[in-house]
């Protein structure tokens, strides 16, 4: 059963009773009503879920992580799990595991917690290695092979995983390999006196999650996904995008530059942009607004950094300055 954003019919730009914008903006300020400030950070968030991307929350403790991803969940009808990582997590506690039920004399598959359309995979690298892959097919392919057998993920799967990068004790960085299966990585830092305030009125006389209720349903972002694929790229833009990846490869302070997986994600990330913007085109100011969300967590930079996100994204913002946008008319 659709929600209030039901697709009028296939191909049409239109979502329900408003476009794909309307249904941006739906999203973002149903998590505004928990969130406070935020706006970029949110924004980015909803359109790597438009896109079916996953994200990577990047923050210190208590700027709350696990509210926006629990407010972004609550927005859709869909379900919704949560796993809190720790180091004797086990894959099997990830993805299910087959047990022998004796009363019908076989074995049975158990669905873990992965088996929902938004997992919160809380303080991710807080897990073991052999854990955190148990995400890698997840991730990339929708599915989950156990025993040989592969078994099919819901549509919307969405992946929202949070770190603390400054707490180093008890904890396994995430491969290169992992990181480039997160659509985009988000940070952003404490807020303001004035957000810290709101925030302060706001939780301490209640839970705001209870006003939190769906925008809309699965069907609705599959037809928001598919008006977003059909938003144009023409060959300029797609020449910029690629021009942004090849610098990072040159660049002197890195080691291992953006992959063509990475062009493709900006290439997305672009579009969702211009579509909830109302256009049908994708403008080279749509690649440089996601060129740092949806980058520089690929980068690999020499030496060692005591805040290496914040290096690989100076050095985005900086081939950015250095990259010529095309001019012409789109």
């Amino acid at each position: 059963m659709g929600g209030p954003y039901a697709a009028r019919g296939v191909g049409s730009r239109q979502v329900g009773h408003g476009s794909v914008g309307d249904l941006f903006s739906a999203i973002k300020a149903n998590v505004a009503k928990v969130v406070v400030g935020r706006d970029e950070t949110v924004s980015m968030m909803v359109v790597a879920f438009l896109c079916g991307g996953h994200v990577l929350l990047e923050d210190v403790p208590g700027v709350g992580k696990t509210v926006m991803s629990r407010s972004l969940a609550a927005s859709v009808r869909c379900s919704f799990k949560r796993i809190q990582f720790t180091p004797d997590i086990l894959p099997s506690d990830v993805t299910g595991i087959y047990f022998y039920n004796q009363k019908e004399s076989e074995f049975v598959f158990r669905e873990g917690p992965i088996f929902a359309n938004v997992v919160l995979a809380d303080e991710i690298n807080r897990a073991t290695p052999r854990a955190q892959s148990s995400l890698l097919e997840c991730m990339a392919e929708g599915q989950v092979t156990i025993d040989g057998v592969s078994h099919a993920l819901g549509r919307p799967f969405f992946v929202v995983a949070t770190q603390n990068p400054i707490e180093l004790q008890g904890t396994y960085p995430l491969p290169e390999a992992q990181m480039d299966r997160f659509f985009m990585r988000l940070r952003s830092g404490y807020p303001d006196r004035e957000d810290e305030c709101r925030i302060l009125s706001r939780f301490l006389y209640g839970d705001p999650m209870e006003s939190v209720g769906p925008v809309c349903d699965a069907d609705d972002l599959a037809h928001a996904a598919e008006a977003i694929s059909r938003t144009r790229v023409n060959e300029a833009v797609m020449g910029y995008v690629t021009a942004i990846s090849e610098a990072t490869r040159s660049h002197a302070k890195v080691v291992l530059g953006v992959s063509p997986r990475g062009s493709l994600f900006a290439a997305k990330a672009a579009q969702a942009c211009a579509c909830v913007g109302g256009r049908t085109f994708v403008t080279p100011d749509d690649v440089k607004r996601v060129a740092v969300p949806v980058l520089a967590h690929r980068l690999i930079l020499r030496g060692s950094h005591h805040d290496a996100a914040a290096q690989a994204e100076a050095v985005i913002r900086e081939i950015l300055d250095g990259v010529p946008a095309p001019t012409e008319e789109f």
